[in-house]
């Protein structure tokens, strides 16, 4: 048995994910050593076996904490402290035990080759108990047999966040993760190959240039309007060209406006040029400017009472001062900086919303903050539209639950359709920005192909 984990390290870790120093080597050694001893016949399921050994090894030689000794795209568990879990209500006991039956009658569909069937099941059950472990590791099985490797590894990884130690949850992600993290980065190139084809565009371009104007009241209408603002575009581009009001429009709406504008003339002319210095005066400032001319008395400044936000819990009042003395230690860390872009701005507005630091205004402080790390990278700052605002809060109850690549997934795909919109407008055949209408986005998941 000693051998047989001892192998089971050497193939999974010898890179030195579990270990340091000489034992990885040593593990290795060992390792070789047994697969020159073993028979051929029944290796795969020897090695089968450990591996579920060493998972439920790792598990409890590492706790909760066990993510951190694997390298991963991203930073799955949220930084901030875990005694503050997502408050949900318990399913009741009649629910759970239903949701019991219809997981063992879709392992029975499943066993019988009714695929179909088991899946539906399992969606029932997970709709009358979402947090139940082994429905979730069986519908991930599932999806994974019919490729769809990355919702079924983020069915492992919430089954993880809830039950660390879960078995066949650990064996199943630790096949998945590696096929993920390459999916994942094949996007990141994908979008940098934009990146570089937008940044060989003269900066005198007049299209560009043009475009990056209306971006600029795009992303003022969508950011306000993805949190109820009702004023329209024409609206919007009016408020800040004349500083006039609209007349017969809310006052609190256009002042909403006008505090964006003024935090992103804030940024770019402040702020772009401090790459790896962020202070908390700077997120204040920032917030100062969004919030100051709809509530002057809180603007730039941390909330002192506690706030509930759907099923998430933020910090109370009184952990606010470390909790953001931690995010800009980790804004100004190497860690971050040697994240890839968009995997930072990403993370970067995730951490902030889930701090949650002040009464009003936290979405389009984060917005903005990731639009800041994103521009001092080279990027173009992105626009999350609000068509997108059902998959934007979806993926933010994600990271909540645990996993925050589905949010960083979403983020990355933001940013391909901005960089689209842009190079598309640069080319002879103009084509402008996406309407601003009240219709669903049908172009929201239709991207650019990479031409080499």
């Amino acid at each position: 048995a000693m051998f047989q984990l001892m192998a089971a390290v050497a193939l999974r870790y010898a890179g030195g994910r579990l270990l340091s120093g000489w034992t990885p080597l040593l593990c290795l050694l060992g390792g070789s050593l047994l697969a020159l001893l073993l028979p051929l016949a029944g290796v795969e399921e020897h090695c089968r076996a450990t591996l579920k050994g060493l998972s439920f090894l790792r598990c409890h030689l590492w706790g909760n904490d066990w993510r951190s000794a694997v390298h991963s795209t991203s930073l799955t568990v949220p930084y901030t402290g875990q005694d503050l879990l997502p408050y949900k209500p318990k399913p009741s006991t009649e629910l759970q035990f239903e949701a019991k039956a219809a997981l063992q009658q879709a392992v029975e569909m499943k066993r019988q080759g009714k695929r179909d069937k088991a899946h539906k099941l399992l969606v029932h059950a997970l709709n009358m108990d979402p947090d139940f472990v082994e429905a979730l590791t069986e519908l991930g099985a599932i999806l994974e047999e019919d490729k769809d490797v990355i919702q079924a590894d983020h069915l492992y990884s919430k089954a993880l966040a809830i039950s660390p130690c879960n078995e066949k949850a650990l064996v199943n992600r630790d096949r998945t993760l590696p096929l993920v993290e390459e999916i994942d980065q094949r996007h990141f190139s994908i979008i940098d190959s934009k990146v570089r084809k937008l940044m060989s565009i003269p900066k005198g371009n007049t299209a560009l240039r043009r475009v990056m104007e209306e971006t600029y009241y795009h992303h003022i209408y969508h950011t306000v309007a993805i949190e109820g603002n009702t004023l329209t575009l024409s609206e919007i581009r009016h408020i800040i060209e004349t500083r006039y009001a609209v007349p017969g429009k809310s006052l609190l709406e256009q002042n909403e406006v006008i505090g964006v504008d003024a935090a992103m003339k804030y940024i770019n002319t402040t702020l772009l040029s401090r790459i790896g210095s962020f202070a908390i005066a700077d997120i204040l400032e920032i917030h100062r400017r969004v919030l100051g001319h709809v509530d002057p008395v809180e603007g730039g400044r941390l909330r002192v009472n506690q706030v509930f936000v759907g099923h998430h819990l933020p910090p109370q009042p009184q952990d606010l001062d470390r909790h953001m003395l931690e995010l800009v230690q980790w804004l100004n860390s190497e860690e971050a900086m040697n994240l890839h872009p968009v995997e930072f701005a990403a993370l970067a507005h995730y951490k902030l919303v889930y701090i949650h630091p002040f009464v009003d205004g936290n979405g389009r402080t984060s917005r903005l903050l990731m639009n800041l790390i994103l521009m001092q990278a080279g990027y173009p700052p992105i626009t999350i539209r609000k068509e997108q605002r059902a998959e934007y809060y979806s993926t933010l109850d994600a990271a909540n639950e645990g996993d925050v690549r589905p949010f960083i997934r979403f983020i990355a795909k933001c940013t391909e359709i901005t960089l689209d919109t842009l190079l598309i407008a640069t080319t002879e055949h103009a084509v402008g920005l996406p309407a601003s209408s009240h219709q669903t986005c049908s172009d929201c998941k239709q991207t650019l192909p990479v031409k080499n």
